[in-house]
């Protein structure tokens, strides 16, 4: 069953902010201190991991109260550029960190701690009054959304042309955003390669707001996006030209996530500890809870849990404080395999 999730007001002993109150909140953030009190964890990046950091934060004060974790969702660049700056202990990724990221961490002494949490898929949706859509492939989407269609590729019957000659009307994560990086990358081949004229936001639920009031809209978003908004919106199948990965239009699901028959958009989700953060006991007390609770809340975030296996090695990671990425450089961030990264 799909976790309920409750925004606890900022005078309880774990608050989380919304999307919309972390927008407003950027411009505090930006001046913060670099110093981080004691027993009191902050959080910020992706808005794709922040349901389950959320879930997270929730069971964890309940078994300590006197620890306050504020949870910010300004993107995965925005996290980052908040980690690099020190103003927050651990940052929510859904990529892997960048080469410039790692760079300015070691130019700035910071060691951090990288760690897999979950899987997650990118949904590409539409309107339910869509009619003729019943699949699209990755050379339709690379078409649609690569940077040359921009002012070009605005009509349906474009893509294909038994379609109608109606506007396509675009949604996608904004330019912050892991998803926008990782979407981009997997679909147009180059991260951050993408038309400009489409409507962006950080915030999937101004997306999930604009498709499903405009019959001739397209967007994506994560999974658990679609999930908790299926009823007003229209799930579409991709189709990789692979049969390696499964033959014909694969839609997401948990099932196709974990065993990678949905490609190329299915990706893992992370979480990255600052190590000097991790050295505080309510840093090491959290992290390790979410570790060892993260197969059950992930699950019930709407999310794709690692295997048994994975989360060990995992476990094995963060308790021997191993700093870096193993995932920077060495592997493709499309259809990677975890298990054979972290082994």
């Amino acid at each position: 069953m799909k976790r309920v999730f409750l925004t606890i007001l900022v005078g309880a002993s774990v608050w989380a902010c919304s999307p919309k109150t972390s927008e407003n909140k950027e411009t505090t953030d930006s001046t913060a201190t670099a110093t981080v009190s004691a027993e009191n964890i902050k959080v910020d990046g992706s808005s794709t991991v922040y349901p389950i950091t959320e879930a997270v934060a929730e069971d964890f004060n309940v078994a300590n109260p006197n620890v306050k974790v504020t949870i910010g969702v300004s993107g995965t660049g925005g996290g980052f550029k908040k980690f690099i700056r020190k103003e927050i202990d651990i940052a929510d990724a859904s990529r892997v960190i960048k080469a410039s990221e790692d760079s300015a961490c070691t130019s700035d002494s910071i060691e951090y701690i990288e760690l897999p949490i979950a899987y997650d898929g990118l949904a590409v949706v539409i309107n339910p009054q869509n009619t003729w859509v019943d699949y699209l492939t990755v050379e339709e989407l690379k078409k649609l959304w690569e940077p040359a269609a921009q002012g070009k590729i605005t009509h349906w019957n474009q893509i294909r042309a038994s379609w109608p000659k109606e506007e396509i009307h675009l949604f996608g994560a904004g330019t912050q955003s892991g998803t926008f990086d990782y979407f981009t990358e997997a679909i147009v081949g180059k991260a951050k390669s993408s038309r400009g004229d489409y409507t962006a936001s950080e915030d999937d639920n101004v997306l999930v707001q604009g498709i499903s009031t405009d019959k001739l809209a397209l967007g994506f978003f994560g999974l658990d996006y679609y999930e908790s908004n299926k009823d007003k919106l229209k799930l579409v199948p991709i189709d990789d030209k692979k049969d390696e990965n499964g033959k014909g239009a694969i839609a997401p699901s948990v099932e196709t996530v974990k065993n990678s028959t949905y490609q190329p958009l299915s990706r893992p989700l992370f979480i990255y500890v600052n190590k000097k953060s991790a050295e505080r006991a309510e840093i090491g007390s959290f992290v390790d809870f979410y570790l060892s609770n993260a197969e059950k809340l992930v699950s019930e975030s709407g999310y794709v849990p690692l295997t048994p296996e994975i989360y060990t090695l995992v476990k094995a990671r963060y308790a021997n404080k191993t700093t870096g990425s193993a995932f920077l450089g060495k592997h493709s961030d499309v259809g990677v395999k975890i298990e054979e990264i972290l082994k």
